[in-house]
């Protein structure tokens, strides 16, 4: 038996037969052509066909993975739209008289390169979307067929790496799990098996095309492969899996039951979401509400700057949806690791504390009123919260909401009805938890999130895969941080909630029961688990076992 260590993609069993998988190798020749513009149309019909190809991959993962997870493929169609990429392979076929594969890989290469020097974490992930839409363009040039390349029987691949489109492409009902030798767990395709429910390794050095064929284990929990397992092996993993599929129906015993500790305490659980294909998720398990909703997907899917109108339609429809439960929906947090080129943001040293959130809003006011109206409309349809990001500072919040009063006396004005809504801040930074007592008497709510709160209190940037050793989810800052926001709020009847990937560590649970937290807001997927641990506590045990005294 051969032990190979990874890091672990998902907490789960997989069991199985190895399939290698080799994608085709690219020989691109750099012969001269004599039809420059048949290679010039050779080269547009390849790309129209990337377009499209990454329109139904954006349909697929929007099914398995949601719509927040979809968006990259949405992101690498406008990559595929780039005039600046466009011009530059059409500029080799014509000036260089460059065949079509040699001009897009050249191109391409060019491009990722580009970005990998760049300093910004975010910018160095995107040298990885123009690889994956260049060997798509490849793929069509060439003819390469990739749907056999996993097999007919279901199977653990693996591979070099996985890019995001063959991830999804990949025949779920087919993958068993997935092991690269490449990848970081804070990938495209890491979040994506994520979603997906499929175990994986990534950073398996080890990982060897001799193991085609043979059977393995993936343990999840405890970042391995185990290549030809020992019977004893096989039988104590297989019985795991099973305790581990009797548990996924154990959960869904729970809907329909209260969030209430053994001693009486209840706390809200609701959902996040990207948009509105998560509508059937928070149905399906049963949350509360939604916590957080995020409404990037409305500026991402457009190519232009969307309307008023297009805006209420998509948040109307969320809110009728899901009435009467309570939908708390961010303002736009557009900037940082999310841009559209229309909005023409300029390119930023460090843009995570750059221009991004209520700063975009507060000076591109014009644009912000047009969301504020579009959710002040949908409001009249269900049981809305509007909640600002970013704020810093109870200037900030002020200024929003004397914004937001304005758009809504003008909707009263033009006799538009406009529904009841709570006002809420997102306590993201120091500077917000610090001042949490004074931005309390602003608003009806605050809802942490713990990603950027987390990333600002340590100086960690999250994007970066190679501070992973240096960061600490558990850090005493950031949950002392935490306390104290929601000390502050129930001191002005302020209730508080978490939204970030703190909320569904089950680790924290019983910790943030104890600090008094009203309402945790997580992934569809870990509202049943997260509603079981709660049934499980006890608060008036003494946590520590020192009896109080």
């Amino acid at each position: 038996m051969q032990v190979a260590t990874g890091k672990s993609i998902l907490n789960g069993i997989a069991i199985g037969k190895i399939k290698v998988y080799r994608a085709p190798r690219l020989v691109i020749s750099d012969a001269m052509v004599n039809d420059v513009e048949a290679e010039l149309a050779r080269f547009e019909s390849a790309r129209e066909k990337a377009v499209a190809q990454q329109s139904a991959l954006y349909d697929k993962a929007l099914v398995e993975a949601g719509e927040e997870n979809a968006a990259v493929f949405e992101i690498h169609g406008m990559m595929l739209e780039d005039d600046d990429l466009i011009d530059a392979i059409c500029e080799i076929i014509q000036k260089q008289q460059k065949n079509a594969e040699y001009a897009v890989k050249t191109a391409c290469d060019n491009q990722a390169r580009v970005f990998a020097e760049m300093d910004d974490p975010y910018m160095n992930a995107r040298s990885a979307d123009i690889d994956d839409i260049g060997r798509s363009m490849l793929d069509f040039l060439m003819g390469n067929d990739l749907s056999s390349l996993q097999g007919s029987e279901p199977s653990i691949l693996v591979a070099e790496d996985l890019a995001p489109s063959e991830t999804v492409r990949l025949d779920k009902s087919l993958l068993l799990g997935f092991v690269t030798r490449e990848g970081s767990t804070n990938s495209h395709t890491a979040i994506l098996a994520r979603s997906m429910n499929i175990p994986a390794l990534v950073q398996c050095g080890e990982a060897s095309a001799d193991w085609d064929g043979k059977t393995a284990i993936i343990d999840g929990y405890n970042s391995c492969i185990y290549i030809e397992p020992t019977e004893d092996l096989m039988a104590s993993l297989k019985k795991r899996r099973e305790e581990d599929q009797a548990k996924t129906a154990l959960l869904q015993e729970l809907k329909g039951k209260d969030n209430t500790t053994i001693d009486g305490k209840t706390v809200k659980v609701y959902a996040n979401i990207g948009g509105p294909s998560d509508i059937g998720a928070v149905q399906q398990n049963d949350a509360g509400g939604v916590g957080l909703f995020r409404t990037e997907f409305v500026y991402l899917n457009s190519k232009e700057s969307p309307t008023e109108e297009q805006q209420f339609q998509a948040y109307r429809h969320v809110l009728e949806s899901l009435a009467p439960k309570q939908v708390i929906v961010r303002t736009c947090d557009i900037g940082a690791d999310k841009t559209v080129d229309y909005m023409k943001l300029d390119a930023e040293e460090n843009p995570a504390l750059g221009y991004r959130a209520i700063r975009i809003c507060l000076t591109r006011k014009e644009f912000f009123r047009t969301q504020l109206r579009a959710l002040l409309r949908a409001s009249a349809y269900g049981n809305m919260g509007i909640m600002f990001p970013m704020i810093i500072s109870v200037r900030e919040l002020r200024e929003a909401k004397e914004i937001l009063e304005e758009c809504r006396q003008e909707l009263l004005g033009e006799g538009v009805k406009v529904g009841e809504y709570e006002i809420g801040t997102m306590i993201e930074t120091p500077a917000a938890a610090i001042l949490a007592d004074e931005l309390a008497e602003e608003c009806d709510f605050f809802s942490i999130g713990t990603n950027d709160l987390t990333q600002y209190t340590c100086a960690i940037d999250r994007q970066n895969a190679k501070l992973e050793p240096f960061s600490d989810t558990h850090h005493p800052a950031v949950l002392r941080l935490i306390q104290m926001t929601i000390e502050a709020g129930h001191r002005h009847g302020t209730w508080v909630g978490i939204c970030g990937e703190l909320g569904a560590d089950l680790s924290l649970t019983e910790t943030f029961l104890r600090m008094g937290v009203d309402e945790l807001s997580v992934n569809p997927k870990s509202v049943l688990p997260l509603r079981k641990t709660i049934r499980g506590i006890n608060l008036k045990n003494d946590p520590c076992g020192c009896g109080g005294s």
